[in-house]
């Protein structure tokens, strides 16, 4: 009867499958098959839908945040066995070696397992499987792929699943039931902690397909760089360039005080507020500041002037507690905190 059952399982995946090769698109270099894959997310949703969700809800309300946090140590610890294999498979013996103190720290003093000991001890966990294993020795991750029941994956992620499988302790458990009874309180645990970023990924992706598929390639790179960071958008600041020092200070004048003399120029000064003046060199130009109603100008014979904290029409020197910072470039410096000017003329 269980052959039977599964035997239909999987003529209704194939079915779902065939139906949903006809249904797209435009497929994506990396995702030229999102057809099927779309179909196969589909019927994994719906199963999480009505079947492994509601049981997480219900494990979760049912089960202490203690015990649940024990179940989930048991099978971390169970994990770094097969991480501790892939790194020594790539040849990163320093990580597989810390992968074989996790698990024999956890095993004994964690109460075999039950208790993250070896992370208090500062001893890293680390991400491996048989797909990145692959993907270090050069093998192509090849088209994106979504399998039944085990979500979103690569070829080459997909074919990693056999070895995995068998570098598992939990597949070596007798008798077979509680082999597999582990493995489905795995999943179980597994799927109460993705609660609250399920419930996010709902009510903020408006295309969930797309989202999880990029988010899965990006990781997967990431894993496969051992953490290092791709951003290219970062600022190159040439070969033996240091970065600009924000803290310098320009001794020889005030940020902005470029006088013109008496001929009618304007010389910016910085004022004690939350805001910036310029100041005027001649009388009978009018003071401009972005904020009138925190800055009003004093009159006096018709001439508009300074705030009486400003030092001079020229070459105004800063207020007491004021900031000298230099930046580099044509940007502007937001106003920060009181004494500090609010807006610099950058050189």
């Amino acid at each position: 009867m269980t052959t039977m059952r599964m035997r239909a399982i999987t003529l209704g995946v194939a079915a779902l499958a065939l139906g949903g090769c006809s249904t797209v698109q435009t497929p994506s270099k990396e995702d030229p098959w999102e057809g099927f894959n779309r179909t196969v997310y589909t019927f994994n949703d719906k199963v999480d839908q009505y079947a492994l969700k509601p049981v997480a809800q219900g494990y979760v309300k049912v089960t202490p945040q203690p015990v649940r946090d024990s179940v989930t140590n048991f099978f971390a610890n169970i994990g770094d066995v097969y991480n501790a294999a892939n790194n020594l498979l790539q040849l990163k013996i320093a990580d597989g070696v810390s992968d074989i103190m996790r698990i024999v720290i956890n095993t004994v003093f964690g109460v075999g397992g039950l208790f993250d000991v070896a992370t208090l001890a500062k001893l890293p966990k680390h991400n491996q499987d048989f797909g990145l294993t692959l993907g270090h020795y050069g093998v192509p991750p090849g088209p994106f792929l979504v399998l039944p029941l085990f979500g979103p994956s690569t070829v080459r992620d997909g074919v990693g699943l056999v070895p995995n499988y068998f570098i598992n302790p939990l597949t070596y458990v007798e008798p077979a039931g509680l082999s597999w009874g582990l493995y489905g309180l795995n999943v179980v645990s597994t799927r109460a902690n993705l609660l609250g970023a399920s419930d996010l990924l709902e009510g903020a992706a408006i295309d969930r397909y797309s989202f999880i598929r990029n988010a899965y390639l990006q990781r997967r790179r990431y894993l496969l760089s051992d953490g290092r960071s791709t951003d290219n958008n970062l600022p190159d600041y040439g070969d033996g360039a240091p970065p600009p020092k924000y803290e310098d200070v320009d001794e020889g004048a005030a940020p902005g005080a470029a006088a013109t003399g008496a001929a009618g120029g304007a010389a910016p000064a910085p004022a004690s507020a939350a805001s910036a003046a310029a100041v005027p060199a001649s009388g009978s130009a009018r003071a401009a500041a972005p904020n009138a109603a925190s800055m009003p100008p004093a009159s006096t014979g018709g001439a508009t002037t300074a705030p009486a904290t400003l030092e001079g029409p020229a070459g105004a020197a800063a207020p007491e507690g004021a900031s000298q910072t230099t930046v580099p470039g044509d940007q502007m410096v937001p106003p920060a905190r009181i004494g500090i000017p609010g807006m610099l003329r950058l050189r």
